[in-house]
Protein backbone atom coordinates (compact mmCIF):
# COMPACT_ATOMS: atom_id res chain seq x y z
CA UNK A 1 0.00 0.00 0.00
CA UNK A 2 1.36 3.42 -1.01
CA UNK A 3 2.01 5.93 1.75
CA UNK A 4 -0.64 8.65 1.79
CA UNK A 5 0.12 12.22 2.82
CA UNK A 6 -2.82 14.35 3.91
CA UNK A 7 -1.81 17.97 3.59
CA UNK A 8 -2.17 21.17 1.65
CA UNK A 9 -0.03 22.35 -1.25
CA UNK A 10 0.39 25.77 0.35
CA UNK A 11 1.20 24.41 3.80
CA UNK A 12 4.78 24.90 4.94
CA UNK A 13 4.63 21.83 7.15
CA UNK A 14 3.18 19.71 4.35
CA UNK A 15 5.99 20.84 2.08
CA UNK A 16 8.55 19.94 4.74
CA UNK A 17 7.34 16.34 4.50
CA UNK A 18 7.01 16.39 0.71
CA UNK A 19 10.64 17.49 0.42
CA UNK A 20 11.81 14.47 2.38
CA UNK A 21 9.65 12.12 0.33
CA UNK A 22 11.12 13.57 -2.87
CA UNK A 23 14.66 13.39 -1.51
CA UNK A 24 14.32 9.67 -0.90
CA UNK A 25 12.22 8.89 -3.96
CA UNK A 26 9.37 7.48 -1.89
CA UNK A 27 6.20 6.85 -3.85
CA UNK A 28 3.23 8.47 -2.19
CA UNK A 29 -0.30 9.67 -2.73
CA UNK A 30 -1.11 13.26 -1.83
CA UNK A 31 -4.58 14.12 -0.55
CA UNK A 32 -5.13 17.87 -0.57
CA UNK A 33 -7.05 19.13 2.46
CA UNK A 34 -9.16 22.15 1.55
CA UNK A 35 -8.88 24.74 4.33
CA UNK A 36 -11.58 26.91 2.77
CA UNK A 37 -14.05 24.06 3.15
CA UNK A 38 -12.90 23.38 6.70
CA UNK A 39 -11.80 19.86 5.83
CA UNK A 40 -9.03 20.06 8.44
CA UNK A 41 -11.66 20.47 11.14
CA UNK A 42 -13.97 17.72 9.90
CA UNK A 43 -14.69 14.94 12.42
CA UNK A 44 -12.91 12.30 10.34
CA UNK A 45 -9.80 14.48 10.14
CA UNK A 46 -9.56 15.42 13.82
CA UNK A 47 -10.12 11.79 14.69
CA UNK A 48 -6.57 11.30 13.40
CA UNK A 49 -5.08 14.76 13.98
CA UNK A 50 -6.75 16.13 17.15
CA UNK A 51 -5.40 19.65 16.57
CA UNK A 52 -6.96 19.92 13.12
CA UNK A 53 -3.64 20.71 11.46
CA UNK A 54 -1.85 19.35 8.41
CA UNK A 55 -0.08 17.18 7.61
CA UNK A 56 -0.48 13.60 8.69
CA UNK A 57 0.43 10.35 6.97
CA UNK A 58 -1.20 6.96 6.66
CA UNK A 59 1.45 4.35 5.93
CA UNK A 60 -0.41 1.08 5.47
CA UNK A 61 -2.60 1.82 8.49
CA UNK A 62 0.08 3.48 10.60
CA UNK A 63 -0.94 7.11 11.13
CA UNK A 64 1.42 9.84 12.26
CA UNK A 65 1.24 13.62 12.52
CA UNK A 66 3.71 16.49 13.17
CA UNK A 67 5.90 17.20 10.16
CA UNK A 68 9.29 16.74 11.81
CA UNK A 69 8.24 13.45 13.39
CA UNK A 70 6.94 12.29 10.03
CA UNK A 71 10.22 13.26 8.37
CA UNK A 72 12.23 11.26 10.89
CA UNK A 73 9.95 8.24 10.42
CA UNK A 74 10.25 8.40 6.63
CA UNK A 75 14.03 8.70 6.80
CA UNK A 76 14.32 5.76 9.18
CA UNK A 77 11.98 3.51 7.21
CA UNK A 78 12.69 4.46 3.62
CA UNK A 79 16.45 4.49 3.27
CA UNK A 80 17.37 7.83 4.77
CA UNK A 81 20.05 6.52 7.15
CA UNK A 82 23.35 7.81 5.88
CA UNK A 83 21.53 10.16 3.49
CA UNK A 84 19.38 12.45 5.62
CA UNK A 85 19.98 11.14 9.13
CA UNK A 86 22.96 9.46 10.75
CA UNK A 87 22.86 5.90 11.97
CA UNK A 88 21.13 6.05 15.37
CA UNK A 89 23.75 3.58 16.63
CA UNK A 90 26.37 6.30 16.25
CA UNK A 91 25.37 8.12 19.40
CA UNK A 92 27.56 11.18 18.88
CA UNK A 93 26.50 11.78 15.27
CA UNK A 94 22.88 11.28 16.26
CA UNK A 95 23.27 13.77 19.10
CA UNK A 96 24.73 16.35 16.71
CA UNK A 97 21.82 15.77 14.35
CA UNK A 98 19.29 16.24 17.15
CA UNK A 99 21.15 19.35 18.28
CA UNK A 100 20.87 20.80 14.78
CA UNK A 101 17.20 19.85 14.53
CA UNK A 102 16.58 21.55 17.86
CA UNK A 103 18.39 24.67 16.64
CA UNK A 104 16.01 24.90 13.69
CA UNK A 105 12.89 24.42 15.80
CA UNK A 106 13.96 26.70 18.65
CA UNK A 107 16.04 29.40 16.98
CA UNK A 108 14.84 29.72 13.38
CA UNK A 109 11.26 28.59 13.13
CA UNK A 110 9.68 30.90 15.76
CA UNK A 111 10.88 34.10 14.08
CA UNK A 112 10.62 32.92 10.47
CA UNK A 113 7.16 31.47 11.00
CA UNK A 114 6.12 34.52 12.99
CA UNK A 115 7.10 36.84 10.16
CA UNK A 116 5.20 34.72 7.66
CA UNK A 117 2.14 34.87 9.90
CA UNK A 118 2.31 38.64 10.23
CA UNK A 119 3.13 39.51 6.62
CA UNK A 120 1.51 36.74 4.57
CA UNK A 121 -1.12 34.82 6.47
CA UNK A 122 -2.72 37.56 8.55
CA UNK A 123 -3.70 39.58 5.46
CA UNK A 124 -5.18 36.42 3.90
CA UNK A 125 -7.48 36.15 6.92
CA UNK A 126 -8.38 39.83 6.82
CA UNK A 127 -6.26 40.62 9.88
CA UNK A 128 -3.91 43.55 10.38
CA UNK A 129 -0.15 43.06 10.45
CA UNK A 130 1.43 44.33 13.68
CA UNK A 131 4.48 46.44 12.71
CA UNK A 132 5.95 46.29 16.22
CA UNK A 133 5.81 42.50 16.22
CA UNK A 134 7.40 42.41 12.77
CA UNK A 135 10.32 44.56 13.92
CA UNK A 136 10.81 42.45 17.03
CA UNK A 137 10.84 39.23 15.01
CA UNK A 138 13.27 40.70 12.49
CA UNK A 139 15.68 41.75 15.22
CA UNK A 140 15.46 38.33 16.85
CA UNK A 141 16.01 36.50 13.57
CA UNK A 142 19.02 38.66 12.70
CA UNK A 143 20.64 37.68 15.98
CA UNK A 144 19.90 34.01 15.36
CA UNK A 145 21.35 34.12 11.86
CA UNK A 146 24.54 35.66 13.20
CA UNK A 147 24.88 32.57 15.38
CA UNK A 148 24.09 30.35 12.40
CA UNK A 149 26.93 32.00 10.54
CA UNK A 150 29.32 30.94 13.29
CA UNK A 151 28.07 27.35 13.21
CA UNK A 152 28.23 27.17 9.43
CA UNK A 153 31.72 28.63 9.46
CA UNK A 154 32.85 25.43 11.16
CA UNK A 155 30.94 22.85 9.10
CA UNK A 156 29.22 22.62 5.73
CA UNK A 157 25.84 21.85 7.27
CA UNK A 158 24.28 22.32 10.68
CA UNK A 159 25.07 18.84 11.99
CA UNK A 160 28.45 18.46 10.31
CA UNK A 161 29.68 18.06 6.76
CA UNK A 162 26.77 15.92 5.59
CA UNK A 163 23.29 17.24 4.92
CA UNK A 164 20.53 16.09 7.26
CA UNK A 165 16.85 16.64 7.83
CA UNK A 166 17.81 19.50 10.13
CA UNK A 167 18.96 21.52 7.12
CA UNK A 168 15.96 20.63 4.98
CA UNK A 169 13.56 21.60 7.76
CA UNK A 170 14.46 25.25 7.07
CA UNK A 171 13.29 25.27 3.46
CA UNK A 172 9.56 26.09 3.68
CA UNK A 173 9.79 29.12 5.95
CA UNK A 174 13.21 30.15 4.65
CA UNK A 175 11.77 30.46 1.15
CA UNK A 176 8.96 32.66 2.47
CA UNK A 177 11.44 35.19 3.87
CA UNK A 178 12.52 36.28 0.41
CA UNK A 179 8.88 36.47 -0.71
CA UNK A 180 8.37 39.02 2.06
CA UNK A 181 11.29 41.07 0.78
CA UNK A 182 13.82 39.92 3.38
CA UNK A 183 17.15 38.98 1.81
CA UNK A 184 18.63 37.57 5.00
CA UNK A 185 19.52 34.22 3.47
CA UNK A 186 20.80 35.41 0.09
CA UNK A 187 22.42 38.80 0.61
CA UNK A 188 25.82 37.64 1.84
CA UNK A 189 25.43 39.59 5.07
CA UNK A 190 26.15 36.27 6.75
CA UNK A 191 28.32 34.62 4.09
CA UNK A 192 28.26 31.13 5.57
CA UNK A 193 24.48 31.27 5.84
CA UNK A 194 24.21 32.40 2.21
CA UNK A 195 26.50 29.62 1.00
CA UNK A 196 24.48 27.04 2.98
CA UNK A 197 21.11 28.39 1.85
CA UNK A 198 22.09 28.36 -1.83
CA UNK A 199 23.18 24.75 -1.37
CA UNK A 200 20.03 23.41 0.28
CA UNK A 201 17.53 25.50 -1.70
CA UNK A 202 18.99 24.33 -5.01
CA UNK A 203 18.35 20.65 -4.32
CA UNK A 204 16.18 18.90 -6.91
CA UNK A 205 13.66 17.81 -4.28
CA UNK A 206 12.89 21.39 -3.31
CA UNK A 207 12.98 22.73 -6.87
CA UNK A 208 10.45 20.09 -7.89
CA UNK A 209 8.05 21.35 -5.24
CA UNK A 210 8.53 25.03 -5.95
CA UNK A 211 8.47 24.93 -9.76
CA UNK A 212 5.61 22.49 -10.19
Amino acid sequence: MVLTLYGNLHSTCSNRVRTVLEELGVKYEFVNIDFAKGEHKAPEFVAVQPFGQVPYIDDDGFKLYESRAIARYIALKYGGIGKLIPDPKDVQKWALFEQAASVEQSNFDPSAAGLAWENIFKPLFGLQTDPATVERLKTTLEGKLAAYDVILGKSKYLAGDEITLADLFHLPYGALLEKQGYDYLVSGRWPNVTRWWKDISSRESWKKLTTA
